[in-house]
């Protein structure tokens, strides 16, 4: 699906199967620059889910402590290099409902800037950063705190528990959203603003992220990389606030949608 800039939902199943990774690497994004969205049939959507907007997504990378005021209300000093670590979950769609691992007793918020990547490429320079990318989302990189910080051992675990990687609901690309260090990002839970900050704070820059991590990693079509979260985590208020089943998350960036979520406790 297309959205037209009247904002019409557009089908492109004529031209694709998907937004797939595969689908970026054999040049969706092009084919799609020099089309007339008004060729397309309109399609009439029925309330229902949406997936995530880029399918078959590679690797997850995310970079923690990465806005200014984040750093500072958990109490930790700003990174002279990206912190880097992995989430192992696959993504779902942006209003998925939202679990709680079992025994869960901070399960907690971070919204985030995504980058999807569209040209596969190691040691890439800041300058030629913009040319691996395909656009943005919006990403809520969930985690349970406890798995994170009292289990031993690296972040990773948790972050990653399944469902905790709610991405879209639209990927938009670099040439539509323009600068993507200028935007307001935020995240309301049962109604309450919790994080509403800008990406102006990001400490490491998109490009900077970009080329820094083709220095470690073979970056490939259909990675995504999420940049991290600004001030306002459940972690970092006094005394924290962590999730509970019965909650709504709402979040947002601007130019890149929102997502609301609604939460539940395991079962089984």
């Amino acid at each position: 699906m297309l959205i037209d800039s009247a904002g019409k939902p557009r089908d492109l199943s004529g031209i694709t199967s998907d937004l797939t990774a595969e689908a970026l690497a054999e040049g969706l994004l092009d084919r799609l620059r020099v089309l007339d969205p008004e060729s397309l049939p309109t399609l009439d959507l029925p309330d229902g889910r949406y997936g995530p907007c880029v399918a078959n997504v590679g690797k997850i990378i995310c970079v923690g402590l990465n806005y200014t005021d984040h750093a500072a209300e958990v109490g930790l000093p700003l990174p002279a290099e990206p912190t880097i670590f992995m989430k192992g979950c696959r993504p779902t769609g942006a209003n998925d409902p939202v679990r709680l691992p079992r025994d869960a007793a901070k399960g907690d918020w971070e919204v985030e800037l995504g980058i999807v990547i569209g040209k596969g490429g190691m040691y890439v320079s800041e300058d030629a950063a913009d040319e691996h990318i395909a656009g943005y989302c919006l990403f809520n990189d969930l985690t349970e705190r406890s798995f994170q910080m009292e289990h031993g051992g690296q972040w990773t675990k948790g972050k990653s528990f399944p469902g905790f990687a709610l991405m879209g609901p639209w990927l938009v690309t670099r040439d539509e959203l323009g600068d993507p260090q200028a935007l307001g990002i935020w995240l309301e839970v049962n109604g309450h603003r919790y994080q509403d900050g800008t990406t102006s704070n990001l400490v490491f820059g998109v490009r900077q992220i970009v080329s820094y991590l083709s220095q470690f990693y073979a970056l490939e079509p259909g990675d995504l990389i999420v940049t991290g979260t600004p001030a306002g985590v459940g972690l970092g208020h006094k005394p924290p606030v962590f999730l509970k089943p019965g909650d709504t998350i709402r979040l947002g960036i601007d130019g890149l949608g929102e997502q609301e979520q609604q939460v539940f406790a395991w079962e089984g």
